[in-house]
């Protein structure tokens, strides 16, 4: 599995963006569910892809600058027959890399009640509840975590790890 930082229209970063709201449209029974502006090429710092061993793409994630030493974790999704294989804490390992090595303090992120795959997936990777932000102060659907950053991590090793970060 490896890890590569794509441009926000890259194919395969459209396409699994696709999937994620497809999937985000079934389970809240609504094609817009979500509050505030949606991502773009103009907002997203890095968009990452995660491949797995024959180049596929089977995962991805993005993060929005804040401001303040402070991102947002958007678009985190692996395909479902992906999903168990290490792709979803690659990528946000990847991404969480990413933010440090640029100084940022603090990973945000909005999920939904709806959603609690999700939750224990973002609790177990160390991510706390915090009072909904920004545009997902007024929706009740929505459930708002956050993670302190430590140091750089030393770069991935083991289990065929890799990621192309810069």
């Amino acid at each position: 599995m490896r890890i590569d930082i794509v441009n926000w229209d890259d194919p395969d970063a459209t396409a699994l963006r696709a999937g994620q709201r497809a999937e985000i449209a079934e389970r809240y029974g609504t094609p817009d569910s979500e509050p505030g502006v949606a991502p773009s090429a103009e907002d997203i710092a890095v968009f990452t892809v995660a491949r797995d061993g024959s180049g596929a793409a089977v995962g991805c994630g993005g993060l929005r600058d804040l401001g303040g030493g402070v991102g947002e974790v958007k678009r985190m999704y692996v395909l479902p027959a992906a999903r168990g294989t290490g792709a979803a804490p690659l990528v946000l390992a990847a991404l969480e890399d990413w933010a440090r090595g640029r100084g940022w303090t603090h990973l945000r992120l909005e999920t939904g009640d709806r959603q609690p795959d999700a939750v224990r997936f973002y609790t177990r990777s160390g991510y706390t509840p915090i009072p909904r932000f920004g545009a997902y102060a007024g929706s009740p659907s929505s459930l708002c975590f956050e993670k302190a950053l430590g140091a750089p991590l030393p770069a991935a090793s083991g289990a065929g790890a890799a990621a192309r970060l810069d």
